[in-house]
């Protein structure tokens, strides 16, 4: 039995282009489909967009998380092994496990002709948004035996964003989430690693569903399509690249524009959701103190109730490389424990 992607009993979760409802196309990590069925045959039928490194497929089927490998370009239908239960009843994940390096339009999904689809649980009704870079990803979250270490060479199959503190503290305070997060993205537009020599920042990024140039058309987001009630806005690590000026040059000119960037960011956040608390930090991966200085500063300024400012114990010097799953853990129950501080309104 073949199951259309605009089928009611899916559960989609992610910021999401539904510009062809029988296609939609998945673009950002952590972004997912979830269904229950009868039966055991499983098949799905996606198209892939390749812009850089291999790219993987996350599933979850019945509690065993798999990786399945994409074709660089066109589609691949994958099958998808379902053990034999009691009741015939399975349910399965199919989620990003990757950034904008490229991406997912979901084609069709097949079970048994005698299968049926199941009724999924409703969404929580808590809603999370987080804004950041790879850390926020998962990037290179799987390779545990380089934990507190460099990162190992790899081409993009330890990504995995089901590990990411973002997901991680998702799940533990069973909210959604929108992880727009991008590996190698800074604030500004010209800096950072992502897209260069011609750098996208997150301030041209954040408010699209298509951001990545090479893979096509740039498309506004519609937010009217999610409003959370907890952003987390974590970058000020890749913007050292090329020149990390606000270690060297604290009080210069390019300081004070990227301070003046990130307020401006901030201010932006908030007219799309203004009773939303925003959370500003960066992360356990190595920088100069500088750049939460400056965050700092710029939250100070804005004395905003509902915009804080949170440093982790191991802040800036926990690891020379990515977070790997542990670290991302630590990061995760800091952040439930913060945000559980805040005493939202609408979560209780």
């Amino acid at each position: 039995m073949i199951i259309k992607p605009d089928n009611k009993k899916l559960l989609y979760s992610g910021r999401i282009d539904w510009s062809n409802p029988e296609e939609p196309v998945f673009v950002f990590p952590c972004t997912s489909l979830g269904m229950r069925f009868t039966g055991n045959i499983l098949k799905i039928c996606v198209k892939n967009n390749n812009a850089y490194w291999d790219n993987y497929l996350g599933c979850i089927i019945d509690g065993k998380q798999l990786s399945l490998l994409l074709p660089k370009e066109g589609s691949i239908t994958l099958d998808i092994k379902v053990e034999p239960s009691e009741d015939n009843e399975h349910e399965v994940l199919f989620f990003k496990r990757q950034d904008a390096c490229h991406e997912i339009t979901i084609i069709k999904i097949e079970i048994d002709d005698s299968g049926r689809l199941l009724d999924m649980p409703a969404k929580p009704s808590r809603k999370i948004e987080v804004y950041g870079d790879s850390v926020s990803a998962g990037e290179i979250s799987e390779a545990v035996d380089f934990t507190g270490k460099e990162d190992p060479e790899h081409n993009g199959g330890y990504s995995n964003s089901w590990y990411s503190y973002a997901w991680i503290t998702a799940r533990r305070l069973n909210a959604q989430l929108h992880d727009i997060a991008q590996g190698g993205i800074a604030l500004m537009d010209k800096t950072g690693w992502f897209n260069e020599p011609d750098q996208t920042g997150m301030e041209t990024a954040w408010d699209k569903i298509h951001y990545n140039k090479a893979l096509g058309k740039i498309m506004e987001w519609d937010f009217t399509q999610y409003t959370p009630d907890v952003v987390i806005v974590a970058f000020g690590q890749n913007d050292s690249h090329p020149y990390d000026y606000m270690k060297e040059d604290y009080n210069g000119q390019m300081a004070d524009t990227w301070r003046e960037h990130y307020k401006a960011f901030l201010n932006g956040l908030r007219v799309k959701y203004p009773e939303a608390y925003i959370i500003c930090c960066t992360t356990l991966l190595e920088h100069d103190i500088a750049w939460d200085n400056a965050i700092d500063e710029v939250v100070n300024q804005i004395n905003d109730k509902r915009i804080s400012h949170y440093l982790f114990i191991r802040n800036g010097y926990g690891t020379p490389g990515h977070l790997r799953i542990p670290e991302a853990e630590e990061m995760a129950e800091e952040l439930c424990s913060y945000i559980e501080s805040l005493g939202i309104e609408a979560w209780f």
